[in-house]
Order: C-alpha cells, then structure tokens, then sequence
C-alpha cells in the first residue's frame, strides 16, 4: 500500500455531514438548469431497480433533488440522444446496475476487461448465440432480448434464454450497450454504433479506470472513508489503496468517525451553506448506499425490507427516509390507490419530524398526480393525529 501524507485538515461531524449533503444534491439551491442530465453527471451513477411504488428509483433520484419534473422528462433526460446522435448515458454495472453519463464509459474499461478474462458464469452460452445476436443487432438496429430471440423460457427469473445469455455477455464485455429501457426491458445496441467515436477505447489501463473512478466517487460523496469510496462504483479495497494517493482527493480526518477520510479538494475551500431539501429518499438512492456510512452520519439504520418476509419487517416494503434539515428524520412506507397516496407505515423521530414528513408526503402526492394522502399506521399512535392535521391543513 502506498504511503499517504498526514491528513492535513481536520473536519466535525457537521462540517462532514454538510459537505457530503452538498456533493450529493441536497444543500444549496438545485442545479434546474442542468436538470435530470446535471443531477446524473453530478452524481456519476443512478441506480436502476425494477420496484416500482410512487416510481421507480431512478425517477425518485433527480425528484429528490430537483422537486416535481415530470416523469417523461426524466427518462427523456437519460435515455433521448442529443442533436448529434449521441447518447447522454448508458447503463452498466457499477454501484449496481446503473445509469452512467456516456463520457464514463471508457473508465469502466477495467470492468470490461475482467468480464471477458472470466473463466465461469452462471449460465451457459449456446454455440453461435454470442454471434447470431451481434449480426442481428447489426443488421436490424436497436432491439431488446424478447426482439433478439427471447429473454427468458420459463417464468423463472434466471432461466434465460440463448439469446438473452448471449446479449447480456455481450452487454458486459462492452461489444453492445443499453440505450434506453423501454417498459422496463433493456434495449441493446452496437457499442461501436451507440457510443461517441472518441470515447469508444478501452485505452486506460486499469489504474487509469480506478483512478478515475475513486476521483469521481470522492467528489460525488463530498468526504468519506476507503470503504465509502470502494462502495460507490464497487471497487475492491486494494483497488482503492493502490490509486488513492494518485487520485486527487485530500486525506482528512473526521471527528468521531474513527477512520481516515478523504475528501474533495473542491468541497473543502468553502463552507457548506444554503436551504436544505425536505423530501422522500428512495431506498436506492446514493445518499444512503452504503448502510454503514448512513449510520456514522446521520445516526440512521437503513435497510431495504422488501425481501425480507412480510411477518419481519421493521418499517415496511418500500420504507423511504425522510430528508429535513439534513437530518434524517423518519420514514414512510408509502403506495397508492387510484389518486391517493397512502402512508401505510409512518416512523418519526419525535414531534419536530410531523411538519416535515408532511410536507414530503404531499409533494410526492403532487408529483405521481394523487390527490389526496391517508395515514395508516404511525409507529408512535400519539403522533398520527398531528401528521393528520398537518396534511389536512394543507390540502384544505
């Protein structure tokens, strides 16, 4: 491991939590001129999931950051190319399955690299699959697996079909690319056709890639620790300790995390002021990715129930954390019935979180076109009456 220089500046745990609200889009005034695109290149990855219950999580994302942009706008946004032709992302695997600006395609060179060295897979690719869909996709255009031959022959969720084994290596060696999700399917293409020609290489090296990777997730993060920044992109431990001196990013050190930090040049040169967004998070979004980092600095235990069995969970199926303040103040388990937004389990940190939880659940309402909200169950009964008023104070 490379020898790190002495932290040279020393953070509180505000100053840390306010600097990494900033870098993640919820302190100061929103970026509405780049919109969608802006919220994307700032964060560097959007993760896709296939829950959908006010929307799903790659919608939530810019409407957490940006207030109430229209759902087709926001997959416009990400997926419409430009004047040119050019696409503005692509998705690939980086914290998850993600939506990535386009101009990071050639950092993810290293992934590509050890997909393709890969000895094993979970499933087995058919002879001449792999070939047939390059040549359909060449001949034909875009399309997705069920357009290429099929995606799956069973119900089963992992009983793919030859053609879809054989698009989805292709998709991770970097031979095809997903331009856009349509009902939810990926749609493949041409790598050599969808991405601009001067960021079509895999010329860097993989220090190159990872160096540039732990960059970016520094400055999307604001301030964290090695493990923080390995979680953004998925990187390994040792693939961060062999960069990190290289990267750019300041080593600082946090009081109370107890770890050595790094953090953005850049965020560290001024103080983080500004108004503080007040909204519902997806459980997926990358404020809270990593379970550990969202405890250190907000003292808050995420976790995402819905594949837990029903009798166990805590705070409900989609349970998404309410933002206030830049704290962490309770959360909702929300759904919908017609044009209701329906709070089936509200959990509050004390009183103070009621004006805040109620002004989140009503500008979602806003956003999805629901009327009206109805509270179910809050954790502490003496509490869902004042939420109640809250609300209908408002909707009157």
């Amino acid at each position: 491991m490379t020898s790190l220089p002495r932290p040279a500046t020393e953070l509180s745990a505000d100053e840390a939590r306010r600097i990494a609200l900033r870098a993640q889009g919820f302190l100061g005034a929103p970026d509405r001129r780049g919109g969608v695109r802006g919220v994307l290149r700032h964060l560097g990855a959007v993760q896709l999931d296939t829950i959908s219950v006010l929307a799903r999580s790659h919608e939530l994302v810019p409407y957490a950051r940006l207030g109430a942009v229209g759902r087709r706008t926001v997959d416009d946004a990400y997926w419409t190319p430009g004047p040119d032709g050019a696409p503005h992302a692509f998705e690939y695997w980086s914290h998850a399955a993600c939506i990535l600006p386009v101009e990071e395609w050639p950092h993810f060179a290293f992934r590509r690299r050890a997909y393709r060295a890969r000895p094993h897979w979970n499933h087995e690719l058919p002879d001449g699959a792999y070939e047939q869909v390059i040549k359909q996709l060449r001949a034909e255009g875009p399309l997705t697996a069920t357009e290429l031959g099929g995606a799956k022959r069973t119900s089963e969720w992992w009983d793919w079909s030859g053609a879809k084994v054989a698009v989805e290596r292709a998709l991770m060696y970097g031979e095809v690319v997903c331009v856009e999700r349509r009902g939810w399917k990926r749609v493949y293409d041409l790598a050599e056709r969808a991405i601009p020609a001067e960021l079509l290489h895999d010329e860097l090296d993989d220090a190159e890639c990872l160096r540039r990777l732990v960059r970016l997730a520094g400055r999307s993060l604001g301030v964290g620790t090695r493990a923080d920044i390995a979680d953004y992109h998925r990187l390994k431990a040792e693939q961060v300790d062999a960069v990190i001196a290289d990267s750019g990013l300041m080593p600082v050190t946090v009081r109370g995390w107890g770890k050595p930090a790094w953090a953005d040049p850049a965020a560290l040169e001024t103080v983080p002021r500004g108004r503080h967004r007040t909204t519902l998070l997806s459980p997926f979004d990358s404020l809270i990715w990593e379970r550990a980092r969202t405890e250190r600095i907000f003292g808050f235990t995420h976790r995402l129930e819905a594949y837990v069995p029903r009798p166990k969970r805590v705070h409900g199926y989609f349970a998404m954390p309410v933002l206030a303040g830049g704290r962490l103040v309770g959360r909702v388990d929300p759904a919908r019935e017609g044009r209701t937004l329906v709070a089936k389990q509200v959990t509050l940190d004390g009183p103070k979180a009621v004006p805040a939880t109620a002004q989140a659940l009503l500008e979602a309402a806003t956003w999805v076109d629901c009327t009206d909200v109805r509270v179910e169950r809050v954790d502490a009964p003496e509490l869902r009456a004042p939420l109640i008023a809250a609300l209908s104070g408002a909707l009157d």
